[in-house]
């Protein structure tokens, strides 16, 4: 048994180094495989820890990272210069052109590894938390198979395509938000500021108020006096629902019942299914084997039974099942994603299948949430509407009630 040193990414995207005992370099790589490691590197060591700087040594401290947005503008300047000029070209190039001044430095940062003889994909590295590492397995990809130039175009696709869907997300999501905050503080103003001053005018009448109007000024009186009781509840309750979710059985659990919501379930799910079906065609059509891709993406889901099922169908996958057949097995993803996938495997053009089951489950998403924000606006309208007018209704009742005594 001989050892050996290695560098690997881990599913969370950190780097690790370490040393494994291993007949042969590709034993080794193989252990490292099944421990779910993407490996950069293995070489023949002393069988102690690896020493010397790991390659983000020269990460600066506190330096911002590359948000969604400009990490898109990045890769697809790249793809496009990268088909004319060499890589050292492109790169300085994009830093001369590029006006925020911390992408500058990451790019100069990329740049510099390069030039010092790394391949990109370790210069990247460099700055992990700009380049995750599954963008990076993508980049070694095209790196190794002399396609770099591809690569960078599906990744600069697949990029736009995410960004596209965060921003519908974002905008399903923000102005019913947005409406229902802003209604929420007109009633909370109208309660705990008009109603007081309005209805105290009433109390020297000597008459029994209308019950409505009663009701009202118990809740206006409530708020007044115990508002800071409310805030208390509600950051006990954040916080308790915050530690609880920290339990793996818990949040279990908890993700577990969010997808089997009648809407929101499946809006989670078929968004997770268009992500995966869409960056695992990408990977694909790259060449890069489906069990790295599987086990990289594994560690950006947040949902703890979606994650789950993708570390089954990895287990399925290595045992020698296929992907079509591992997703039916889960029962998490829509019948339309593994119809497809089956019928991709079948005809050896899985990558193509999945970019059509991406679309289409991206497509269903555009629908559903347009009719949701067509509905959920004015309902949000009509509730907050009768809220208001019943609080407008309680002051009105009293006046009517001192106007009919004074007609008797």
């Amino acid at each position: 048994m001989a050892d050996f040193d290695y560098l690997v990414i881990d599913t969370k995207g950190r780097e690790v180094r370490g040393h494994i005992a291993a007949p042969s370099i590709d034993d080794a790589r193989e252990l490292l495989d099944r421990r779910r490691l993407y490996v950069v590197k293995v070489e023949p060591g002393s069988g102690r820890p690896a020493k010397g700087k790991p390659l983000l040594s020269d990460l600066r401290i506190g330096r911002a990272k590359m948000n969604t947005k400009q990490l898109t503008l990045f890769t697809r300047q790249l793809a496009t210069l990268n088909r004319v000029s060499p890589l050292e070209e492109s790169l300085r190039t994009i830093s001369r052109q590029t006006e925020q001044e911390h992408v500058r430095a990451i790019v100069d940062s990329v740049h510099s590894g390069v030039m010092e003889g790394r391949r990109l994909h370790e210069a990247m590295a460099r700055e992990a938390k700009s380049f995750p590492a599954l963008y990076r397995a993508m980049v070694s990809a095209g790196e190794t198979s002399g396609s770099l130039p591809v690569i960078l175009e599906r990744l600069s696709v697949l990029l736009e395509r995410q960004a596209e869907m965060n921003g519908k997300i974002l905008t399903t999501i923000a102005y019913p938000s947005v409406l229902a905050v802003v209604a929420m503080a007109v009633v909370t103003a109208l309660m705990v500021f008009v109603v007081p001053q309005v209805v105290e005018q009433f109390d020297t009448v000597g008459q029994q108020l209308p019950f409505l109007t009663r009701a009202v000024m118990g809740v206006s009186s409530f708020l007044v006096s115990y508002w800071w009781l409310l805030v208390l509840c509600l950051t006990l309750v954040t916080f308790g629902t915050w530690r609880a979710l920290r339990n793996p059985r818990i949040k279990l659990a908890f993700d577990t019942r969010i997808l089997k919501l009648p809407l929101l379930g499946r809006l989670l799910r078929d968004l997770h299914a268009a992500r995966m079906a869409r960056t695992l065609a990408t990977m694909v059509a790259s060449r890069l084997p489906l069990l790295e891709g599987l086990t990289l993406t594994g560690g950006t889901i947040h949902n703890l039974r979606l994650k789950q099922a993708s570390d089954e169908i990895i287990e399925s996958i290595r045992g020698g099942g296929s992907l079509s057949a591992a997703m039916r097995r889960t029962g998490v993803f829509p019948p339309l994603l593994t119809y497809l996938a089956a019928s991709g495997e079948t005809a050896g053009q899985l990558d193509d299948m999945l970019e059509r089951a991406a679309d289409y489950l991206e497509r269903e998403f555009d629908r559903f949430t347009t009719t949701a924000l067509s509905l959920l606006e004015p309902l949000i309208i009509v509730v907050m509407g009768g809220v208001v007018a019943t609080i407008v209704l309680s002051i009105l009742l009293p006046i009517l009630q001192l106007n009919t005594l004074a007609g008797q």
